[in-house]
């Protein structure tokens, strides 16, 4: 039995779509086991039905055709109980329905076993038998066995479209899942967007004339530097500086050392040039690829995006131009931000990406622009919707693919509630963030990526609540010396002067490697990386902080934060590191002074050390976004546990009460700089757990100021009270969306569900 297993799963995986997969089943499955009749039910969750989808025994024209209701018969019994049924004389159970248009007698012998994936049933998979049968253990093991395999097929099938139906004009009301990558409602068509060049398609072959190879390929990247400063130009009055400077990233990746000299060694050492190019972007993009941290890993894409361009030059291929309307929803099975900066100004309305997440590249952008966006909706049937409506709900993470015409009203009246809520939001850009009872409350950014930034589009952030140092680091061949990072702080600290600057050292390590430091290990959520990484390399440390100190001459405005800390003796060490800086500094001559030192608060160790902690350093910053991964034990980026993933949760809340405890022992500040601080509904709770600054992205901030201009301290410790009688995620979301509703802000709800 196990060989036939074995047999049947090889030639399913091998299956060219799910059609084929489904008829090899049956077959294979009725002959195994010698059953009269083998057959796939799905469930059709639009219309409540189980669709008959293969059958090897019953009549085959009834395939497709055959609909029974999602409650009715053996078929949804097995859904219902989510567990074999397993008769031996089903026509006398009390479920039993007989279905004539299948051409079947009475059998009597009947096994169903659900096909599930993550908790919901697909269908069923049935054998049945003329005479009465009660099938053996064995035999149950193995169509569940075979179950399993189908629902990872059913799951490929919906994401590829083969198993969507979406028949021409045909209104639904179902809608597709993803993850919200930039908030708000976006009604409109999708346009199809797909990479111009396939770099994984390129085989290696020999180079005939390698002189010839490497000038071809260094005309194809000088194409692609040339493109990129165009829509760079095209974008820069509509973004921040901030954002603008991805594609100086991009620029200073094309003229890289690293992918320019490796691509030309590779063409020199015998393969040509689309060869050696797809080699060195694999290499780069795999060092991306093994990152835990989901913002420095979705780069991977982008470097194949860089690559697939190039390519598309050395093949010198042109796509035909795509004709973007008015009301243009961006679609793809992974859409880039080159894409999106395509789209003439004023076009485009909203983005859908099969993958991706909130910290990609697109997503970045997406909210720099507001524009509505949806990533990682992996049953996008991205074949097969050019041109449909779409709704894209950049809140809930929710696609509608030519929705029915009361889903079209309700999002239109949501639609003209946002443009409503913006022209409000903008009336209070010059207002201060405090309180109905007077309690200041400053809001801060995050960012990161910054190499030349102005005052534009930044005036609303009353600082910098976290600086992200590691991902220029990234973009280079070797670490930067201390002349050239004392200049890129330096820009950060000028522009936001006096307004204070929390500069984060250096987060890298075995989750996070450097192209020219690389740190390969089995568990790198728990390996060497962070402080751990600056202790065990001070001369890294003491650059940087040097760096930093400089760049703060004359300003005053630094503040450093330390990442993942677990002990009192990583602190104490650092701050020794600190202060043998400052000393070196005066020695040389500089003028430059001691800048406050704080701690991030993102691992439980942490939170259970607060008040050691707070007594060594000037503030704390906690991290939610990892604290809640690390307490929930959730890597929410794994779609088997992201829905577990939920800021919310009440150990998340009662851990961060016991950071404001210990702080307040030692009159610490406490920033938050997780999402949850741009979360409206969620800043609620910490409003009244007695935050005393909240960071988060320049998207968010004046989100954030109208819940802060629209509550009392003391009504917000009512809600944190409430919130603490609850025992669920859920019902701590359903009691701040319901107070935000009371207060007058439901056009802000959407953005806390």
């Amino acid at each position: 039995m196990l060989e036939t297993l074995h047999r049947i799963v090889n030639e399913v995986n091998g299956a060219a779509d799910l059609g084929s997969a489904l008829d090899i089943i049956v077959s294979r499955v009725k002959s195994a086991i010698t059953a009269d009749v083998c057959s796939v039910y799905l469930t059709d969750f639009e219309r409540r039905e189980h669709v008959l989808r293969a059958t090897d025994g019953l009549a085959t024209e009834s395939v497709g055709k055959v609909r029974l209701p999602l409650h009715r018969g053996l078929i949804g019994l097995v859904c219902e109980r989510a567990e074999p049924v397993n008769l031996a004389d089903a026509p006398n159970h009390n479920r039993y329905l007989f279905v004539s248009e299948t051409g079947e007698t009475h059998f009597s012998g009947f096994l169903g076993v659900p096909i599930i994936q993550n908790r919901r049933v697909l269908g069923v998979l049935v054998v049945r038998q003329f005479e009465q049968r009660s099938f053996d253990d064995n035999e149950v093991t193995f169509l569940f066995t075979l179950a399993a395999q189908l629902a990872g097929a059913i799951i490929h099938a919906q994401t590829s479209g083969d198993l969507v139906i979406i028949e021409d004009e045909a209104p639904l009301t179902r809608f597709l899942k993803g993850r919200s990558g930039a908030p708000g409602v976006a009604l409109g068509h999708a346009v199809v967007v797909y990479p111009p060049a396939d770099l994984r398609a390129i085989p290696d072959r020999p180079c005939v004339d390698s002189d010839a190879d490497e000038d071809e390929f260094r005309s194809a990247v000088a194409a692609v530097v040339e493109d990129m400063m165009a829509l760079a130009d095209r974008v820069d009055e509509s973004l921040p500086a901030e954002d603008r400077a991805l594609f100086d990233a991009w620029l200073m990746m094309l003229g890289s050392d690293s992918l320019i000299g490796k691509t030309v060694e590779r063409i020199h050492a015998g393969n040509w040039a689309a060869g050696a190019l797809r080699q060195t972007i694999e290499e780069h993009a795999k060092v991306f690829d093994a990152m835990d941290d989901v913002y420095l890993r979705e780069r991977a894409s982008d470097v194949r995006d860089l690559g697939r361009r190039i390519l598309m030059h050395l093949q010198q291929a042109r796509s035909e131009p795509i004709e973007y309307q008015p009301g243009t929803i961006l679609v793809g099975e992974e859409v880039s931000a080159m894409q999106l900066a395509e789209v003439p100004e004023g076009r485009l309305a909203g983005i859908v990406s099969a993958k991706g997440a909130s910290f990609s590249h697109v997503a970045i952008l997406a909210r720099a622009m507001g524009v509505p966006a949806v990533m990682g909706a992996r049953d996008l049937p991205v074949g097969r919707i050019d041109g449909r409506r779409l709704i894209v709900d950049g809140y809930r993470g929710r696609v509608y693919i030519s929705p029915a015409s009361s889903v079209q009203k309700e999002y239109q009246r949501l639609a003209d509630e946002d443009r409503a809520l913006s022209q409000e939001l903008e009336s209070i850009r010059a207002l201060p963030s405090e309180t109905t009872d007077g309690v200041e409350v400053p809001l801060h950014m995050n960012t990161g990526l910054v190499s030349e930034m102005s005052s534009l589009g930044l005036a609303e952030a009353a600082g910098i609540g976290l600086y992200r140092t590691e991902v220029p680091f990234m973009v280079r061949d070797s670490f930067p010396g201390e002349s050239v990072q004392t200049a890129n702080y330096r820009s950060v600290l000028e522009t936001f002067a006096p307004r204070p600057v929390t500069i984060r050292t250096l987060d890298i390590g075995g989750d996070k490697p450097l192209p020219y430091f690389p740190v390969n290990e089995s568990n790198p959520f728990l390996g060497w990386r962070g402080i751990r990484i600056s202790l065990d390399h001070p001369e890294i440390f003491l650059t940087q902080v040097r760096a930093m100190l400089r760049a703060a001459s004359g300003l005053d405005n630094l503040r450093i934060l330390l990442p993942m800390i677990s002990t009192v003796s990583e602190v104490d060490d650092a701050l020794l590191l600190i202060q043998r800086a400052r000393d070196e500094l005066i020695d040389e001559g500089f003028v430059v002074q001691m800048p406050q030192v704080g701690v991030m608060i993102e691992v439980p160790a942490a939170v259970y050390q607060v008040e050691a902690l707070a007594r060594r350093v000037d503030f704390l910053s906690v991290g939610t976004n990892d604290l809640t991964q690390y307490l929930l034990a959730v890597d929410r980026n794994n779609s088997h546990v992201a829905a577990l993933y939920d800021d919310l949760h009440p150990a998340v809340i009662q851990a961060l009460i016991r950071v404001l405890e210990g702080a307040a022992r030692f009159n610490r500040e406490v920033s938050v700089c997780g999402e949850m601080a741009g979360n409206p509904a969620a800043v609620l709770l910490l409003l009244g757990m007695g935050v005393h600054t909240l960071s988060m992205s320049a998207g968010s901030l004046l989100r954030v100021k109208r819940v802060v201009r629209s509550v009392s301290r003391a009504r917000a410790r009512e809600l944190l009270q409430a919130a603490l009688r609850c025992e669920r995620p859920a019902e701590v979301s359903e009691l701040l969306n319901n107070a935000l509703e009371q207060i007058g802000l439901g056009g802000l709800v959407r953005a806390g569900k």
